[in-house]
């Protein structure tokens, strides 16, 4: 055989194989959709670097799967409803979400307040579910929305479960700030997750939305936990003891959760 139809004959086998240069592209395109909203050919072709005359018969393939759709143009590409049909099987599926659901209801009806609940996923945090607040409060947490952990007390909570060696690992030398008050100094940050080792919870004040003050406690399901709880409260509800009341909730919650599963965590 001719060493250059040698070299470009396809793996036999899945060790040792690499990506799939199609399949990296359309992951890709609804990585980016996802994240940065949808987009024309020629927007979505600039974001990714991929040429445009290579993008569209992918485009048109994934709107033909339903993995995209567009709007009544036809010329502005966003997520299909295959998309949700996917991530609902995913949210369905999941052990660890259904072990929760009682718990963020029981979080939810005790403090009157949003509660979330979050995976580590790197360096970043993925809302995977939520309970909305009693009262009237506006957040940009959907499921699904993606933050930096080291913003958010989820992540923060997350971390601190690491061995300390371990911990910078998942907050990146260049701290994006988030809002005008989301802490930008690697060491400040780890010196805050190392407290919240300390306490058994952990807090951000404004960091990743203005107004809101979020505390949040790691979930024992896991051997190594990457579930994390959350109750986010607008700063003006914060007298008269609430903020004592919310940290109690959660850490008695995390303990009673420990007792329980802690012989028979999910693996």
């Amino acid at each position: 055989m001719p060493l250059q139809k040698e070299l470009l004959r396809e793996p036999t086998g899945v060790a040792g194989a690499g990506p799939v240069k199609s399949a990296a592209r359309a992951l890709d395109l609804l990585d980016e959709i996802a994240a940065h909203g949808p987009g024309t050919q020629l927007q979505l072709s600039t974001r990714l670097g991929i040429p445009k005359s290579s993008l569209h018969a992918l485009l048109r393939t994934m709107v033909d799967r339903g993995w995209l759709q567009t709007d009544p143009t036809g010329s502005i590409f966003q997520l299909g409803i295959h998309s949700l049909v996917v991530s609902s099987a995913y949210l369905d599926g999941d052990p660890v979400l259904a072990r929760a659901a009682s718990v963020l209801d029981e979080v939810s009806a005790m403090t009157g307040e949003t509660v979330h609940l979050g995976r580590l996923d790197g360096s970043d945090v993925i809302y995977t579910a939520k309970r909305e607040s009693v009262h009237p409060l506006r957040m940009h947490s959907a499921v699904g929305r993606r933050l930096p952990a080291y913003a958010t007390s989820l992540g923060r909570a997350l971390i601190a479960e690491m061995p300390p060696e371990e911990r910078g690992e998942h907050v990146p030398t260049s701290i994006t700030a988030i809002t005008p008050r989301t802490t930008t100094d690697k060491h400040a940050v780890l010196d805050i997750i190392d407290r919240a080792a300390e306490q058994g919870y952990a807090t951000e004040s404004e960091e990743s939305c203005l107004g809101v003050r979020c505390f949040g406690v790691a979930l024992p399901f896991t051997q190594h936990s990457v579930d994390a709880m959350s109750v986010a409260v607008p700063i003006a509800r914060l007298g008269d003891g609430r903020e004592d009341l919310i940290i109690e909730t959660l850490l008695s919650v995390k303990a009673r959760l420990a007792a329980v599963h802690g012989n028979s965590m999910v693996r």
